[in-house]
């Protein structure tokens, strides 16, 4: 069978490591007789072109690469094809899957850790930030613009806010700003981060006294989201067998 091999960022903070391990044994729970690894493009180990030799030493003919990124930033459109590229294997083939993002599972998952922190629809006094990391890439940042205003539009809240922890603008506490103006007198922010980490942590310390839901995590539907792009990606070399 051909393995999967998740990818994610990786980070220094060992926190994001053990989180992305949870949410792999989510996955290995929801299919138990597929081969699931997991690695990391930097700062963390195993890095991915090791996984991948490990792959194709275990025997394994082929593998998927799915990227635990939520947008298609720089880690995505540069980083995952170059560390592949790097390992080339003979009589070993390698495809990508797509990232994770968009898709409504991340979503719902981000309003289950809203809902975990005891936040509610409806609640015209509560202002909600979404956020993510922040791209120089822009269609990242827009993809994170594009769910606040989906979730303002149908949440009942006072309104929702898109924010970034680098790179791009508004930041956190210009989106705070914003809701506090519309008479928000309670703050949220929502977490478009699958992991903890440097980023996270510096939303939370800028969102001062706002409750902050946790990141995604290892939740099943991001799990079924992961299997979902394996066999996506897995369907083009079942029909070239």
């Amino acid at each position: 069978m051909t393995a999967l091999v998740a990818v994610a960022h990786g980070s220094r903070d060992p926190r994001s490591a053990a989180v992305v391990h949870q949410l792999l044994d989510v996955v290995r729970a929801l299919a138990p007789s597929l081969d699931v690894r997991g690695s990391f493009l930097d700062l963390s180990v195993p890095l991915l072109g090791d996984v991948l030799r490990g792959v194709h030493a275990d025997g394994h003919r082929s593998a998927v690469v799915v990227p635990l990124l939520l947008g298609k930033a720089f880690h995505a459109r540069v980083d995952v094809p170059g560390a592949v590229a790097d390992t080339r294997l003979p009589g070993f083939d390698v495809s990508i899957a797509d990232v994770l993002g968009p898709d409504p599972r991340l979503e719902s998952a981000a309003l289950r850790r809203l809902a975990s922190v005891g936040i509610r629809s409806r609640d015209r006094t509560l202002g909600v930030v979404l956020a993510g990391a922040g791209s120089s890439h822009a269609p990242a940042n827009a993809l994170v613009s594009s769910i606040a205003a989906r979730w303002a539009a149908g949440s009942g809240w006072a309104g929702v806010e898109p924010a970034f922890a680098a790179t791009a603008q508004p930041d956190v506490p210009t989106a705070v700003a914003r809701l506090r103006a519309r008479g928000a007198r309670r703050i949220a922010v929502a977490s478009w981060f699958l992991a903890p980490g440097f980023l996270p942590d510096r939303v939370t310390r800028l969102a001062g006294d706002a409750i902050i839901a946790p990141p995604l995590g290892p939740d099943p539907e991001v799990a079924e989201l992961i299997l979902h792009r394996y066999h996506s990606a897995l369907a083009p070399l079942a029909a070239s067998a």
